[in-house]
């Protein structure tokens, strides 16, 4: 399969990769980037382990092709921190304990950090109605919840 070279905007920096047409952009973000923060889980579009942020809305980064994601601004977990820093919903979900085996909690970070943008307090109803797509075997939601409405309190 040839491979065709496309720019990619990831983090604010713009990066040329060659990629195959069927390459997705998790295998992009993963294997070529080495942004690991993104995670593979159901390779389906299930679970939500895989979102990033597409010009600032969440999109599950397993379905997405990577050449569809050429000229848009995509934003993983690391780029949500400014170098050691966490982000304010980073700190939050730390501080409450909604982080267990950390598996779901880039993509859960990312989907709700998306809410806050355009939501400044959202209820508990509108955070479920939001994450419902990112799948947490450990904590129950209650600790995300309060994670995230800690932040738009803020």
């Amino acid at each position: 399969m040839e491979k065709r070279l496309i720019e990619l905007s990831v983090n604010g920096e713009v990066h040329e990769i060659a990629v195959k047409p069927n390459d997705t952009l998790l295998d992009v973000l993963r294997n070529t980037l080495h942004l690991v923060g993104t995670k593979e889980g159901c390779s389906l579009g299930e679970c939500g382990a895989c979102t990033v942020l597409m010009d600032g809305k969440p999109i599950l980064a397993c379905l997405c092709l990577a050449t569809d994601a050429a000229g848009h601004q995509i934003t993983t977990i690391e780029g949500l921190s400014d170098g050691d820093a966490l982000s304010p919903l980073q700190e939050s979900f730390v501080n409450h304990g909604a982080v267990q085996c950390g598996f779901c909690t880039p993509g859960m970070i990312l989907t709700a950090q998306a809410l806050l943008d355009t939501e400044e307090r959202p209820s508990a109803d509108r955070i479920k109605e939001a994450i419902a797509g990112n799948f947490c075997r450990c904590t129950g939601y209650t600790k995300i919840i309060e994670a995230i409405q800690a932040v738009g309190r803020s």
